[in-house]
C-alpha cells in the first residue's frame, strides 16, 4: 500500500467513524452490505450528515458561511478528485466511481440552504422540493452504488428509491417535531398549525407515509442481493419506528421525541444477520 492508498484508507475510515457515531442504527444495517458497497455508503453518510449538521447544529456559529465554504470544498474536491477534508475526498471519490450526477448532489445542497431561512410557510411544491433534495436524492445516490453502472436498472428502481426516502424523511419530521418547532422554528408539512394538531392532521400524514412505505417495498424486493438485505433492515427500523409514532398522541409528539430502544434495535438486527447468514431473509 503506497502513501495515496494510505490516505485514501484514512478518509474512508473518517466517513466509517462519522456514520458509527451520529447513527448506531444505519451502522449496524450497512454491516449486511457487501464490502464493495458498504465503503461507499459510509462516503454518502458522512457527506450528508456533514451538511445537515452544520443547519441544524452549529447554532453558535455562521451557518450560512459554514454551508457556503462546505459546498465551496465540495465542489473544488469534485473538480480536482482529492480534498484535505477527509468526508468531501471521500464522498467525491464514490461519486466518480459511481457516476453520481452532480445535479443530485446540487438538489441536496439546495435543500440544506432552506433549512437556513424560514420553514414556517412550506407549500405543497416546496415541500416536495424539500423532500426531493433533503431525503430522495440521497436515495437516489445510494441507488447508483447498488446497481453499479447499470443505468437501466438504475431508472427502473428509481421512483421506488425515492419513495424509502420520503418516508424515512417525512417519519424524522414526525419524531423531531418538538425539536424542530419549539427550538428551530420549523414546520415542514404544508397546511399543519402545529400549536393545534390535531389527530386528523397526524393521521393524514401517515396516510401519507404509509403509501411510501408501500411503493418503497416493491422496489427493495428487485435490488440486488448485495444490497437488498441491508435497505430491508434500515426499512424494518423505520417501520418499527413509524408504528411507535402512529400509537403516540400528536400533543405527545410536540414534547418527547420518540425512538426505537436499543433493546429493539439489537433484537431487530440480530434477527436479519441471523436470517442473512441461514438465508431465510425473506421479502
Amino acid at each position: 500500500m503506497n502513501n495515496l492508498d494510505i490516505f485514501h484508507t484514512v478518509c474512508g475510515l473518517s466517513s466509517k467513524m462519522v456514520t458509527q457515531k451520529y447513527s448506531t442504527s444505519f451502522a449496524w444495517a450497512s454491516t449486511l452490505f457487501k464490502p464493495d458497497i458498504r465503503q461507499h455508503i459510509y462516503n454518502i453518510y458522512g457527506f450528508v450528515r456533514f451538511a445537515d449538521e452544520i443547519v441544524d447544529t452549529f447554532h453558535g456559529y455562521d451557518k450560512a458561511q459554514l454551508l457556503a465554504e462546505f459546498e465551496s470544498c465540495y465542489r473544488s474536491a469534485a473538480d480536482k478528485g482529492i480534498s484535505l477534508n477527509p468526508i468531501l475526498h471521500s464522498f467525491c471519490r464514490t461519486l466518480h466511481e459511481k457516476n453520481i450526477p452532480a445535479h443530485l448532489v446540487d438538489s441536496f445542497l439546495d435543500s440544506m440552504r432552506m433549512d437556513l431561512g424560514d420553514i414556517r410557510d412550506f407549500n405543497d411544491l416546496r415541500y416536495n422540493e424539500y423532500i426531493y433534495g433533503s431525503a430522495e436524492v440521497v436515495g437516489l445516490m445510494c441507488l447508483k452504488v447498488f446497481v453499479d453502472g447499470n443505468d437501466e436498472e438504475y431508472e427502473r428502481l428509481k421512483p421506488y428509491a425515492q419513495s424509502l426516502g420520503a418516508a424515512f424523511q417525512k417519519i424524522n419530521f414526525l419524531r423531531d417535531i418538538a425539536a424542530d418547532f419549539n427550538d428551530l422554528n420549523r414546520t415542514y408539512f404544508p397546511e399543519v398549525d402545529f400549536s393545534k394538531f390535531s389527530l386528523g392532521d397526524k393521521q393524514r400524514i401517515e396516510e401519507d407515509i404509509a403509501r411510501d412505505f408501500a411503493h418503497a417495498f416493491i422496489g427493495i424486493k428487485m435490488l440486488p442481493i448485495s444490497s437488498r438485505v441491508a435497505v430491508f433492515m434500515a426499512y424494518k427500523y423505520y417501520l418499527n419506528l413509524f408504528r411507535k409514532i402512529r400509537n403516540t398522541e400528536p400533543a405527545l409528539l410536540l414534547t418527547k421525541r420518540i425512538r426505537v430502544s436499543n433493546a429493539r434495535k439489537i433484537y431487530l438486527f440480530g434477527e436479519m444477520l441471523l436470517n442473512k447468514n441461514l438465508n431465510l431473509v425473506r421479502l
